[in-house]
């Protein structure tokens, strides 16, 4: 059972609560064990870097966190270890990748993967944290991409996915899916028309899900038929993904294109939801449960 929270807030710190401690957190009466301060402003994510092997407690003792424009590490023995440089763009979202290849040629190093608000996703090699070390455009528009509001690793053991590789929310609804051997996107989902995707993770089964408006949804792989292997690339073709299971409708909805938002970024200081919508996408959604506030 978990002994102590860790809190990120819109004021730039981090709290770490102890859960043993006579009251609950958030209460008056209740201060937090500790307290940090990474960034000058907002923290928009927190990610747990993964314990060394020569850890006895086997829980991380080390967090990255995105805030503003900047990129931070803190140890929650120690401090604040490390701050990048300006990105010159908001940094919303991140979670660790382990097992990919290093600039050091090592095959099982570790990444952060963070996702921006002009809708490139960025990689930071463990241990080199003044500035990013690769880009990958996700969403590419005059003017900068839609914004990447939330990222995950996807789940493990799933045909047709790379061993490697992220699903990345964004705010027109869309879910990316994003190898990283090579850094390309290699698919897509529809997860709302309108509504930004505002969560994403992996469940206990094994399953992606993403969440945002009124709206989680739960995606189930299916069987690929000899039609539809492999495109010659190695990636997955658009038409793949996942099977219509919409509880409500009960069939397939069909592709559809809109082209028209031609409205300039808005960029909100910490909450940054662009209502744009895509071009064509693959509207296969799984297991919607509506009416959720």
């Amino acid at each position: 059972m978990a002994k102590t929270l860790l809190v990120a807030t819109d004021s730039s710190a981090l709290y770490l609560y102890d859960l043993r401690a006579g009251s609950a957190p958030f209460t008056e009466d209740q201060i937090p064990q500790q307290s940090h301060h990474p960034h000058d402003d907002y923290i928009s994510s927190i990610s747990p870097l993964p314990p060394s092997e020569s850890s006895t407690s086997g829980s991380s003792k080390q967090w990255v966190t995105t805030g503003d424009t900047t990129l931070a590490v803190t140890d929650l023995r120690r401090g604040v270890l490390a701050r990048s440089e300006d990105q010159e763009d908001e940094l919303l979202s991140s979670v660790v990748v382990s097992g990919v290849r290093t600039s050091s040629s090592r095959p099982n190093g570790e990444k952060v993967v963070v996702g921006g608000a002009g809708g490139v996703l960025t990689l930071w090699e463990r241990g080199v944290w003044r500035d990013q070390g690769e880009r990958i455009v996700v969403d590419k528009a005059p003017g900068g991409g839609e914004s990447l509001d939330a990222v995950t690793r996807l789940p493990e053991g799933v045909d047709h996915l790379p061993s490697t590789g992220v699903a990345v929310g964004m705010g027109n609804g869309l879910v990316r899916i994003v190898g990283l051997s090579p850094n390309k996107v290699i698919g897509e989902l529809l997860h709302d028309e309108v509504e930004s995707v505002v969560a994403l993770g992996v469940d206990p089964c094994g399953r992606l899900f993403s969440a945002g408006g009124q709206t989680i949804k739960v995606w189930i792989p299916r069987e690929i038929g000899p039609e539809e292997e492999k495109a010659k690339n190695g990636v997955l073709k658009s038409k793949k993904g996942a099977e219509n299971h919409d509880r409500q409708s009960g069939s397939d909805e069909e592709d559809g294109q809109d082209d028209s938002d031609d409205e300039p970024e808005t960029r909100a200081r910490h909450k940054r939801r662009k209502r744009g919508k895509g071009g064509q996408v693959n509207k296969k959604k799984l297991l919607g449960f509506h009416g959720l506030d």
